[in-house]
């Protein structure tokens, strides 16, 4: 062989080798939701790879209460994965404060969120995300279809009309007209206040003034939800009070109440318990024509590590994760998780597409205690809880309660000093 054609040979054979290591990118992705694994390992990672054959995918999630501290010392380590699954709000937030999660402001994917999408994990300013949002939980209000049809009732649109099934069933007696308890506390706040309050401060309008200082929690709009849930004891069953968040879901699985306050989480597993058809309606607004406001709240995303020595190959990734493919793959395999992205979305569970298509009627917000106003003490997300229970037992009034909550927020954040 020419010492020309031994050059070419070498030449080709280290192009070709350069090709090899090219297509031998494996990422590794650290997350929380270990009871999904099942999904990521059968549909989302055979899906990726068939479309992008030179990056593999590897999923290895901890146990949800360990998560925050295994991936800490992992990062702390250097021995963290590529991609890392993203909590909400704080937690994430330090991960980027910290240069443990990389900026994906720019990234071409992130233009199929919207602003409130992102809100999970931006900075307090917005100008930076970090995490590409994945999936959210939608509020709202789940029905036994059957108990509605043998009572002669409809959904609900609003609050009087709300009241008016209510009273239809505790008239009826056959059914406790609505199950929800007050035992655990955060399901008063999380499915009552969240749940409902949206449409008094308008969402995304009241959430942004309550944060800047302009609205407090002794306005109208924050009191008001107090006000209708004053109403709801007579509805809730003999011993609501010791009621726990497990006893709640079976008295409705079980058929046994009409009406459960709930969130799109529950949904996978409710199918697999009743055996009645399941409706849902969005909270009833005060007055025929008002706006709806949704409590679609940011649930889970996912970013890059910093430190990754794959950050091309992670980028192709996390662009995809805001697909329509993904999307697609995502709200299936897991109904009542929602894509947070704009891409369309076909989503084949009933119970499931009900929910999501109220993203197309009401305008969406997230829970109004999460970012930035729970990060004091007394803990505003907290204090909700307890002043939902004493409003619903009647313990403490609606305006009591707005008021000690401002107090408690005043003295530690300075918007409402």
């Amino acid at each position: 062989m020419t010492p020309s054609k031994l050059i070419g040979a070498l030449l080709a054979t280290t192009v070709i080798a350069g090709a090899a290591a090219a297509q031998d990118v494996t990422l590794t992705i650290e997350s929380w939701r270990n009871d999904d694994l099942a999904i990521w390992q059968d549909k989302i990672i055979p899906a990726f790879e068939a479309e992008h054959p030179d990056i593999k995918l590897n999923f290895t999630p901890s146990a949800p209460a360990e998560y925050n501290a295994v991936l800490n010392s992992k990062l702390d380590a250097g021995s963290a994965g590529d991609i890392i699954t993203c909590r909400p709000f704080d937690a994430s937030l330090a991960l980027y404060e910290n240069g443990h999660l990389a900026d994906l402001s720019d990234m071409e994917g992130m233009s199929n969120f919207s602003d409130v999408a992102k809100s999970g994990w931006s900075t307090d300013d917005g100008s930076v995300q970090f995490c590409v949002p994945m999936a959210s939980v939608i509020h709202g209000f789940i029905y036994n279809k059957e108990a509605f049809e043998e009572v002669g009732v409809e959904e609900p649109k609003t609050v009087e009309e709300f009241f008016a099934v209510l009273e239809a069933f505790k008239e009826d007696g056959s059914y406790i007209p609505m199950a929800m308890g007050t035992n655990d506390q955060w399901e008063a706040a999380t499915m009552a206040y969240q749940n409902i309050g949206p449409n008094y401060w308008k969402g995304e309008e009241g959430r942004q003034a309550l944060m800047s200082g302009e609205q407090k929690l002794t306005d109208e709009p924050w009191v008001a939800p107090y006000r209708q849930m004053a109403r709801w004891a007579p509805y809730l069953g003999d011993g609501f009070e010791a009621q726990t968040y497990p006893d709640s879901q079976n008295i409705f699985t079980l058929g046994r109440a009409a009406i459960y306050p709930a969130g799109s989480w529950e949904v996978s597993g409710f199918n697999n318990l009743v055996d009645f058809e399941m409706g849902a309606f969005y909270p009833p607004v005060e007055n025929e024509g008002d706006t709806c406001y949704i409590s679609d709240h940011t649930d889970i995303g996912i970013g890059m590590n910093s430190a990754t020595e794959h950050p091309e190959a992670a980028k192709t990734f996390l662009n995809w994760v805001g697909s329509s493919e993904f999307s697609t793959i995502f709200a299936n395999a897991l109904p009542g998780f929602f894509p947070l992205s704009s891409a369309p979305v076909e989503v084949e569970d009933p119970l499931a597409q009900e929910f999501i298509s109220w993203r197309d009627e009401c305008e969406s917000t997230i829970r109004s205690t999460y970012q930035v106003l729970s990060r004091g003490t007394p803990n505003l997300e907290n204090e909700t809880w307890n002043a939902s229970v004493a409003v619903i037992k009647g313990d403490e009034a609606p305006e009591d309660a707005g008021k000690r909550l401002q107090e408690g927020l005043a003295s530690w954040y300075e918007p409402q000093q």
